[in-house]
Protein backbone atom coordinates (compact mmCIF):
# COMPACT_ATOMS: atom_id res chain seq x y z
CA UNK A 1 0.00 0.00 0.00
CA UNK A 2 1.43 3.29 -0.82
CA UNK A 3 2.50 5.70 2.18
CA UNK A 4 -0.12 8.31 0.95
CA UNK A 5 -3.39 5.45 1.11
CA UNK A 6 -1.53 4.44 4.51
CA UNK A 7 -1.84 7.61 5.80
CA UNK A 8 -5.30 8.22 4.79
CA UNK A 9 -6.01 4.52 6.08
CA UNK A 10 -4.60 5.55 9.77
CA UNK A 11 -6.67 8.68 9.11
CA UNK A 12 -9.83 7.56 8.68
CA UNK A 13 -9.70 4.73 10.86
CA UNK A 14 -8.72 6.79 13.62
CA UNK A 15 -12.02 8.94 12.67
CA UNK A 16 -14.18 5.49 12.43
CA UNK A 17 -13.03 4.68 16.05
CA UNK A 18 -13.61 7.80 17.69
CA UNK A 19 -17.53 6.81 16.64
CA UNK A 20 -17.24 4.30 19.04
CA UNK A 21 -16.25 6.06 21.67
CA UNK A 22 -19.08 6.25 24.71
CA UNK A 23 -17.85 10.18 25.00
CA UNK A 24 -18.32 10.94 20.81
CA UNK A 25 -21.23 8.94 21.14
CA UNK A 26 -23.02 11.45 23.11
CA UNK A 27 -21.47 14.46 21.62
CA UNK A 28 -23.26 16.46 19.31
CA UNK A 29 -21.27 18.77 18.54
CA UNK A 30 -18.60 16.14 17.80
CA UNK A 31 -20.66 14.11 15.79
CA UNK A 32 -21.64 16.97 14.00
CA UNK A 33 -18.13 17.14 12.49
CA UNK A 34 -17.48 14.18 11.90
CA UNK A 35 -21.35 13.33 9.94
CA UNK A 36 -21.65 14.82 6.40
CA UNK A 37 -25.06 17.24 6.54
CA UNK A 38 -26.41 14.82 4.23
CA UNK A 39 -25.52 11.63 5.80
CA UNK A 40 -27.52 8.45 5.43
CA UNK A 41 -27.00 5.15 7.13
CA UNK A 42 -28.47 1.62 6.49
CA UNK A 43 -28.26 -0.13 10.12
CA UNK A 44 -27.49 -3.81 10.34
CA UNK A 45 -31.11 -4.26 10.88
CA UNK A 46 -31.64 -2.74 7.76
CA UNK A 47 -33.33 0.32 9.24
CA UNK A 48 -32.59 3.67 7.55
CA UNK A 49 -31.63 6.76 9.68
CA UNK A 50 -30.40 10.21 8.71
CA UNK A 51 -28.15 12.38 10.80
CA UNK A 52 -30.66 14.05 12.77
CA UNK A 53 -31.65 10.58 13.77
CA UNK A 54 -28.41 9.09 14.27
CA UNK A 55 -27.15 12.13 16.24
CA UNK A 56 -30.12 12.35 18.60
CA UNK A 57 -30.53 8.07 19.18
CA UNK A 58 -26.47 8.43 19.57
CA UNK A 59 -26.94 11.03 22.24
CA UNK A 60 -29.27 9.38 24.08
CA UNK A 61 -27.77 5.82 24.60
CA UNK A 62 -26.69 6.31 27.83
CA UNK A 63 -24.81 2.20 27.84
CA UNK A 64 -23.62 1.97 24.42
CA UNK A 65 -22.02 -1.08 23.41
CA UNK A 66 -18.25 -1.88 23.34
CA UNK A 67 -17.32 -1.96 19.93
CA UNK A 68 -14.39 -3.94 18.80
CA UNK A 69 -13.73 -3.29 14.80
CA UNK A 70 -11.32 -5.22 13.04
CA UNK A 71 -9.89 -5.70 9.69
CA UNK A 72 -9.70 -2.62 8.10
CA UNK A 73 -9.31 -1.79 4.39
CA UNK A 74 -9.40 0.96 2.32
CA UNK A 75 -10.24 1.88 -1.46
CA UNK A 76 -9.63 5.38 -2.54
CA UNK A 77 -12.20 6.62 -5.11
CA UNK A 78 -10.93 10.25 -5.52
CA UNK A 79 -8.39 12.83 -3.45
CA UNK A 80 -11.49 13.67 -1.90
CA UNK A 81 -13.46 10.21 -1.36
CA UNK A 82 -12.60 6.98 0.04
CA UNK A 83 -14.50 3.62 0.67
CA UNK A 84 -13.25 2.38 4.01
CA UNK A 85 -14.39 -1.62 4.92
CA UNK A 86 -13.69 -3.44 8.20
CA UNK A 87 -15.69 -6.11 10.55
CA UNK A 88 -17.18 -5.21 14.43
CA UNK A 89 -18.30 -7.09 17.21
CA UNK A 90 -19.92 -6.28 20.10
CA UNK A 91 -17.62 -7.14 23.63
CA UNK A 92 -20.63 -8.46 26.24
CA UNK A 93 -19.26 -8.16 29.92
CA UNK A 94 -17.98 -11.91 29.46
CA UNK A 95 -15.59 -11.25 27.04
CA UNK A 96 -18.17 -12.69 24.32
CA UNK A 97 -18.15 -11.12 20.83
CA UNK A 98 -21.86 -10.83 19.19
CA UNK A 99 -23.39 -9.25 16.61
CA UNK A 100 -20.69 -9.44 14.07
CA UNK A 101 -20.71 -7.20 10.96
CA UNK A 102 -19.08 -6.26 7.77
CA UNK A 103 -19.55 -2.34 7.82
CA UNK A 104 -18.83 -0.10 4.85
CA UNK A 105 -18.39 3.72 5.38
CA UNK A 106 -18.05 6.15 2.46
CA UNK A 107 -15.49 9.66 3.57
CA UNK A 108 -15.99 13.04 2.25
CA UNK A 109 -12.83 15.40 2.18
CA UNK A 110 -14.97 18.31 2.86
CA UNK A 111 -13.71 22.07 4.21
CA UNK A 112 -14.39 20.79 7.77
CA UNK A 113 -12.05 17.62 7.23
CA UNK A 114 -12.76 14.47 6.26
CA UNK A 115 -16.45 13.15 7.02
CA UNK A 116 -18.50 10.54 6.69
CA UNK A 117 -21.26 10.74 4.14
CA UNK A 118 -22.42 6.89 4.46
CA UNK A 119 -22.21 3.93 6.63
CA UNK A 120 -24.26 0.52 6.27
CA UNK A 121 -23.66 -2.69 8.57
CA UNK A 122 -24.57 -6.15 7.36
CA UNK A 123 -24.83 -9.28 9.26
CA UNK A 124 -21.75 -11.29 9.12
CA UNK A 125 -22.55 -14.67 7.63
CA UNK A 126 -19.52 -15.98 9.59
CA UNK A 127 -18.05 -14.56 13.14
CA UNK A 128 -14.70 -14.50 13.64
Amino acid sequence: MPDTDRSLLDTLRALEVELHHPGVRCSAERLSQLLHPDFHEVGRSGRQYDRPTIIAWLADDHEPPKVVPDDFRLAPISPEAALLTYRSAHRQEDGTLVHHTLRSSLWLKTADGWQMRYHQGTPAAQPW
